[in-house]
């Protein structure tokens, strides 16, 4: 087998776990997978609000599970962690599957993605992004967009750090799309320069001699008022005369 074709049979195996889990634990948060091949097995890292509906009583709901998607999916000896949820705000299929729930209770679109989006915003995202496309009033098939904060579209900035989730909602007009795009709050651009890792310059001995005078002459100026300045120097001035007058009278 080529390796196009091995990414793409990898790639349909890993829909379909995600498929099937999500519908198997809708009700416990479901927050995604990742799934890694290893020679004693499939390990699956699932994500979750609620671990504890995930895993069941004695663990009874996550063998099952593993047995379904052996029997029924083909997966060589599945191996399942379940993994906490820590901010669900961040987590692009939790904020999803809410603004879905919130749309077949009733409530207005714009209302449910416009909460859905300070709600993420609030948590530190560094922007996000949701697109509500299909029959939203009318029979004709629309999209709303809204979006806050710093999206990249292209690039390995949008591959790397981008979270994306897109859900589908059934309706009495059709069935609507709900795709979220989440940029976390750890994600670093190569466009946004910090100044706190800066090397430290080092500069000649006669530059230092410098800068540390003009230090003490702006802190003494910022110190000490003007008047007092000025005193100071009137009576410098005057002891250089006095000075200047006596050696003249020596000579």
């Amino acid at each position: 087998m080529s390796v196009v074709k091995r990414i793409i049979k990898d790639n349909k195996e890993r829909m379909r776990v995600d498929e099937f889990l999500s519908e198997e634990f809708e009700e416990a948060g479901y927050g995604g997978i990742t799934l890694t091949k290893t020679p004693l097995g499939a390990q699956i890292n699932l994500y979750t609000m609620r671990p504890g509906r995930v895993i069941g009583k004695r663990g009874r709901a996550i063998k099952e599970a593993s047995d379904k998607l052996e029997n029924q999916l083909g997966l060589t000896n599945p191996q399942i962690t379940v993994v906490e949820i820590e901010v669900p705000e961040l987590n692009p299929q939790i904020m999803a599957a809410r603004v879905a729930n919130a749309l077949e209770r009733g409530v207005h679109f714009r209302r449910s993605i416009f909460w859905s989006l300070r709600r993420i915003m609030d948590s530190g995202a560094l922007g996000c992004e949701i697109i509500l496309r299909g029959p939203l009033r009318s029979a004709r098939a629309k999209f709303e967009k809204v979006s806050e904060g710093y999206i990249p579209k292209a690039g390995d900035p949008s591959k790397k750090y981008l979270r994306h989730a897109t859900i589908h909602v059934k309706q009495k007009r059709g069935v609507l799309g709900v795709t979220v795009n989440i940029v976390p709050p750890d994600a670093k651009f190569p466009d946004k320069i910090s100044l706190d890792n800066l090397p430290e310059i080092q500069y000649p001995e006669e530059i230092e001699e410098i800068i540390e005078k003009d230090i003490k002459e702006t802190v003494i100026k910022e110190t000490v008022p003007e008047e007092t300045l000025e005193k100071q120097n009137e009576t410098i001035n005057k002891d250089e005369n006095i000075n200047s007058e006596k050696n003249t009278e020596e000579v």
